[in-house]
């Protein structure tokens, strides 16, 4: 009996300095997986993070859960994509507007430099990670609201940013490398939806998209036959399913193309509004977009 009291009073106490240190740490809450992958970067072992999509979740479509909304009023700092890519999340955060520390990253960057909605006037393009200047500028959003939130570990934050900004700058210039293996003409992209727009403006491809920007909106019968004449006039090689898009939207328009007597392969699938798998590479941001232009690349040239 005398043993057990103290192996009891031990094991408190060590419950009580693990709830101590996670009270300690800033609690985060992000949406899609592009930002969670961020803010992990950034905060590393001084934040708790809640990241509400996973793999493969289209956060066009997202719907919070009752589990979710608590975790939102339970956050110090919400981090979330803007510009309207969580749709159905929108009134959410404006009603936490005031009251939580919630940071809309797309709505940071110069506006003169997003890409117009030519479905939805006065809203822009939202799928700005595809642009990785515009991701280091997440970086820089992210690092400075956790040192405003987090004074005490603000220069481990700061270190942290250097390193992945290091990181980032060194993928832009092994995809660029990539890239230029494509002869110009062929660097014609053909997705599910308007989801690289940016990657395309930034590295060359004329984009093509089945869907809009947002995949709230389907595909019609004169959408998939006007790009099945598109491709065959271009005579494209390859067109690309999207993970978080479902594949028979690309499907559907290789079968149009079949019909006209004109071959074009499915490429693969691409990683556009959310990342892969935990554990892997393509669970990553700077995995996915090498993975995204590797498929591509192989795929065109």
């Amino acid at each position: 009996m005398k043993k057990i009291i103290p192996l009891l009073f031990t094991i408190i106490l060590l419950g009580c300095k693990e709830q101590s240190e996670k009270s300690e740490k800033l609690n985060i809450v992000t949406t899609t997986t592009m930002i969670t992958d961020l803010v992990k970067n950034i905060g590393g072992d001084y934040v708790v993070i809640n990241g509400l999509m996973g793999a493969g979740v289209d956060p066009h479509l997202y719907k919070a859960s009752e589990g979710d909304v608590s975790k939102l009023y339970e956050a110090d700092i919400i981090f979330y994509g803007g510009l309207h890519l969580e749709g159905k999340l929108v009134d959410i955060f404006e009603k936490m507007e005031g009251s939580k520390n919630t940071v809309s990253l797309g709505d940071r960057l110069p506006k003169d430099e997003l890409i117009p909605s030519e479905y939805f006037a006065s809203n822009y393009d939202p799928h700005v990670w595809f642009n990785i200047q515009f991701f280091k500028n997440f970086a820089q959003i992210v690092t400075d609201e956790l040192s405003k939130a987090d004074t005490k570990n603000a220069q481990s934050y700061s270190e942290n940013n250097k390193k992945y900004q290091k990181k980032l700058d060194s993928l832009e210039i092994e995809i660029k490398t990539i890239i230029a293996s494509v002869p110009e003409e062929k660097r014609i992209l053909v997705t599910a939806h308007d989801a690289f727009n940016y990657f395309g403006k930034a590295y060359g491809f004329n984009v093509v998209g089945l869907q809009g920007i947002s995949t709230a909106t389907e595909a019609g019968v004169k959408d998939v036959q006007n790009l099945s004449e598109f491709i065959i006039q271009n005579n494209i090689k390859a067109i690309f399913i999207e993970s978080s898009v479902p594949r028979r939207t690309i499907e559907a328009l290789q079968q149009a193309v079949l019909s006209k007597n004109h071959n074009v392969e499915i490429g693969g699938s691409l990683y556009s509004d959310a990342l892969g798998n935990p554990g892997t590479a393509e669970g990553t941001y700077i995995g996915m977009f090498k993975y995204n232009v590797n498929t591509i690349v192989n795929a065109l040239k």
